[in-house]
């Protein structure tokens, strides 16, 4: 045969594309169940914003992208991943003007040139979450419970959570000279990547995958020690937030991922025998450095390709059902609003808490404008009573529940609504 497709791409064939729709169908619906919002962007974009948001010196910009210039002569890129070219329809669409947070999700097509492997190929597949707007640690439960969940209706065999907290511009500089005193002695022994790393981001030698690399580095500090108070309280009331949400996870102190722009939280969902399956982390000035406001976010990006190599072929059947909002009166009620909406979603009852901190006035407006129909309301006296307040948005008839009727309750009616809309 004359043709063939280019090493690293693959044609997706008549019995095999029903499991990928079912798997996009699945992530949709648990995308809804958490309230993100789909957004589509080109395939290329211009090249400089990758130079820029990726950072020049990863292995993805100085080695494995797909670039070219069009007939005017301007120099495009082939995207190699999702989260740029994200923020740069956030700031050109000012998405911002938008009811914050915006919780945005993506599925198609990403290019690198890297050795096909198992799983992983040129033209490969991800699915994408990105939240920007909220600058707790709340916002990163979030995107990892979605994910946690949506890998667990997959039904694979065994798949650990990493994290890591990777610190920020303030306390990184002194991890990177105490990582430097470390690794300048063994500069011969590393690679010659890691040695390049050395100027221009030390960091990165934890991320090598040459065993080498990674059994030197293996004694190097922990970043951990030297998070700033900021940054370490943000990680452990991450921590805080997902052991409420029995969501079990590992640190792991030399996860750093391989890419410039994260802050604060690293995180990586690995299967033993595929390695990461899913990835992502915080990246609080990514919106700032592309020209934007200052902007915190949060994100991770899903292997299609490795996803369904995963999943077990019986798991990718499931319906979503519309939201329910959990609004809280006071502060410090955060936790209390997750484990509620990890109830109700543990029943199939798509749920949304407040991440932004707004008053139970700016909430209910919100709620009017996104139209939620049930609004469960928590506060601090009605919790030291054992009760939640429900509001029927549609009728504005408000009740108090005990806190035991509240998931039957709020089931029956969100049956009836769906028997009405029918």
């Amino acid at each position: 045969m004359k043709y063939k497709a280019p090493r690293g791409t693959r044609d997706i064939l008549p019995g095999e594309v029903e499991r990928w729709q079912q798997l996009e169908t699945r992530f949709r619906q648990y995308c809804t169940l958490y309230g993100f919002s789909e957004i589509r962007t080109p395939i290329f974009e211009h090249t400089e914003l990758f130079l820029r948001s990726v950072g020049e010196d990863t292995d993805i910009v100085s080695k494995e992208m797909y670039s070219f210039q069009d007939r005017s002569k301007r120099q495009l890129t082939l995207r190699p991943e999702g989260t740029a070219a994200t923020v740069r329809a956030y700031l050109e669409n000012n998405l911002s003007g938008q009811p914050q947070p915006s919780k945005l999700y993506y599925q198609g097509p990403m290019f690198r040139y890297d050795r096909p492997q198992a799983g992983r190929y040129r033209q490969f597949h991800q699915f994408g979450l990105e939240l920007f707007g909220a600058a707790g640690a709340a916002a990163d439960a979030e995107i990892i419970a979605l994910s946690h969940d949506f890998i667990r209706s997959l039904k694979i065999k065994e798949v650990n959570l990493e994290l890591n907290s990777v610190g920020c511009p303030d306390c990184r500089p002194a991890y990177r000279d105490s990582l430097l005193s470390y690794l300048e002695p063994l500069a011969e022994e590393v690679c010659p990547d890691c040695r390049r790393r050395f100027a221009v981001n030390p960091l990165r030698v934890l991320d090598c995958k040459d065993e080498k690399c990674r059994t030197l580095a293996a004694g190097a500090p922990v970043l951990e020690h030297f998070l700033c108070q900021p940054c370490a309280e943000h990680f452990n009331q991450l921590r805080r937030l997902l052991d409420r949400l029995a969501i079990p996870f590992t640190v792991n102190p030399r996860l750093v991922r391989g890419l410039d722009y994260y802050t604060r939280t690293a995180l990586e969902f690995v299967c033993p025998d595929l390695g990461s399956i899913a990835g992502g982390g915080r990246y609080d000035y990514l919106v700032e450095d592309c020209g934007g406001p200052p902007t915190p976010a949060v994100g991770v990006a899903f292997g299609v390709e490795r996803l369904l190599l995963a999943a077990d072929e019986a798991a990718l059947q499931q319906e979503a059902v519309p939201p329910v909002f959990i609004a809280t009166a006071g502060e410090n009620l955060e936790e209390e609003a997750l484990a509620l909406a990890a109830q109700l979603r543990s029943r199939g009852i798509a749920a949304e808490t407040e991440l932004m901190g707004r008053t139970l006035k700016g909430q209910m407006k919100q709620c009017g404008r996104k139209g939620y129909d049930l609004v469960l309301i928590l506060g601090q006296k009605e919790l030291s009573q054992d009760l939640v307040a429900l509001r029927d948005m549609r009728t504005g008839e408000q009740k108090e529940l005990p806190r035991k009727q509240v998931l039957d309750t709020v089931e029956q009616l969100r049956q009836a609504v769906e028997t009405s809309a029918r």
